[in-house]
């Protein structure tokens, strides 16, 4: 899966594997970074996440398929879009269309999550 040219690991799309949930993220890291976790996110159509989440840095979100809108605000991203929530804002993700929408969400390594009724959900393992 991995090449490395330039000292520069990479991995090629086709060699990705889809998943059928409706939210997906990596276990563990996969892109070689220790300071930037990056993965691709499919949000199944009609999905809204449970609850508004706040994540302690900055996040970015660049739409590839479909649409979206984040939340609270509302904003609603489409393919070529992109939008940072920054560290501390509540954030949910809305896809009331009726097909996907793919995105790339970039965040760094190490990152905490903590939901709205202020459960600490910690950094995930794929993140740590």
């Amino acid at each position: 899966m991995w090449r490395s040219h330039a000292r520069h690991p990479r991995v090629r799309g086709r060699e990705l594997r889809a998943s059928r949930r409706p939210l997906h993220v990596p276990r563990r890291p996969r892109l070689g970074s220790r300071q930037l976790c990056l993965w691709r996110l499919t949000v199944d159509a009609g999905l809204t996440t449970v609850e508004a989440h706040t994540i302690d840095s900055d996040e970015v979100f660049a739409v590839l398929e479909g649409r979206v809108r984040l939340t609270p605000d509302g904003a609603e991203l489409g393919p070529g879009d992109a939008a940072v929530v920054p560290a501390g804002s509540p954030i949910q993700l809305v896809n009331d269309r009726e097909t996907p929408a793919v995105l790339h969400v970039a965040i760094r390594a190490g990152f905490s999550a903590t939901m709205a009724d202020g459960t600490l959900v910690g950094t995930p393992p794929w993140a740590a």
